[in-house]
């Protein structure tokens, strides 16, 4: 008797435990993302180039990823073929040659707190992409779809706030940290820092991780191996930037690593932010799609705020205040938008499928049934050999019963 209901809370909370998953994932992946933006600057600023720690990134993830993707998706890992190929090779590329080429270069010019923040853009831009390639709809008569265009405009005007306006600094804990700070990566040192420009290199950054986000989730209905695509992803698109990174870094020099942040950097990020996210992302995705996954960003951000002014002694400035809020409402729009058709699509389903049932039950009782039944000339009694049910429309003058 007292089994049942012992039996009933243990199901209630593993439900609970696995509707409460992919956001308890997500939580965690903001705050691994915060660490490897810290991480990554330290080393930056000891000397490491960021294409010879692009290269490195990946190679470390697709090796960690390769004996978990061989042995857990061994089963179901569907077969290698062409189609599936190139376009692995194009997230690749994405992801690991435009979205971390391009937003390394944006963090040098601006800052790491700076570089968070824009890309909390990244949901605004993926529905765009998504529109552009017809996985989102767009109707403007509905709400939901006015949301989303109306948050897509303004994390757009919040990038646009921040690069063009800087304000004075805001002294957060009550001290100063960045007068220590090296002075090429300093974000109060406008000589050698072009902010526009910096803006632009992560607004690129945005769209090409936004593409990414679109086209895995599509890749992933043809290919539904999570693992095994974040590990072949991640090998093809290291492979492509060595051929970026010997082109740049001809000196042996640059490819050294100490016993400092400049090796702890690449094992950090290929393990935590490559490897190990790439993988939860895709798990998230193929249940909650691109747009839910960027919703978290501004955990993220949060996170790195802090851990910079403590850290990495960057300066806040109240440009990047006031943008950050702006882009944040946008994010929420797009998301709340993004809930509210998840939302109509279910129920107008649900409607649909009442009807359709309704109308099915109503016609079959409209309709009359005929029974054939062959008989045998061999019996006494009639024997039914085949039971057939013929269903027609009632003839006019006809009453139904």
């Amino acid at each position: 008797m007292g089994e049942q209901p012992i039996s009933s809370s243990c199901g209630r909370l593993s439900s609970m435990l696995e509707n409460a998953k992919p956001y308890l994932l997500m939580v965690a992946m903001q705050f691994g993302s915060a660490g490897m933006y810290i991480i990554t600057m330290s080393s930056f600023n000891r000397g490491l180039s960021r294409y010879v720690f692009i290269v490195y990134r990946n190679a470390i993830a697709a090796l960690i990823l390769a004996p978990f993707a061989f042995f857990v998706e061994r089963k179901v890992r569907p077969e290698m073929t062409f189609p599936v190929f190139w376009r692995i090779m194009l997230l690749g590329f994405l992801e690991v040659v435009m979205d971390q080429g391009f937003a390394f270069l944006g963090m040098v010019h601006t800052s790491a707190t700076y570089t968070s923040a824009v890309l909390n853009a990244l949901p605004s831009i993926t529905f765009l992409m998504a529109v552009i390639l017809r996985i989102e709809r767009v109707r403007i008569k509905e709400v939901w779809s006015k949301a989303k265009v109306i948050g897509t405009v303004i994390s757009f005007g919040g990038c646009v706030l921040m690069a063009l306006y800087k304000g004075p600094v805001l002294n957060i804990f009550g001290s100063s940290y960045g007068n220590g700070h090296n002075h090429s990566t300093s974000t109060d040192s406008s000589s050698t820092r072009d902010w526009i420009v910096g803006t632009v290199y992560l607004f690129i950054s945005c769209v090409a991780f936004s593409t990414f986000y679109v086209l895995q989730s599509m890749v992933l209905k043809i290919y539904p191996a999570p693992m095994s695509l974040s590990c072949l992803l991640c090998f093809f698109g290291a492979a492509q930037a060595v051929g970026i990174a010997v082109g740049i870094e001809h000196h042996s020099q640059a490819w050294a690593l100490g016993w400092d942040s400049r090796l702890f950097a690449p094992l950090y990020a290929g393990i935590v932010t490559t490897g190990i996210m790439f993988y939860v992302q895709g798990e998230v995705m193929r249940s909650r799609g691109p747009v839910f996954v960027t919703a978290f960003n501004p955990l993220r951000m949060i996170i790195v705020a802090i851990l910079a002014l403590a850290i990495l002694g960057e300066k806040l400035y109240l440009g990047s205040v006031i943008g950050s809020v702006v882009v944040v409402i946008g994010l929420y729009a797009v998301i709340w938008g993004k809930s509210r058709e998840f939302h109509g699509q279910d129920c107008t389903t649900e409607t649909k499928t009442e009807m359709e049932i309704a109308d099915a039950q109503e016609l079959k009782q409209k309709l009359p049934v005929i029974i054939q039944m062959p008989l045998t000339a061999a019996d006494t009694h009639v024997k039914i050999q085949t039971l057939q049910i013929i269903t027609k429309p009632c003839p006019p003058g006809a009453t139904s019963v």
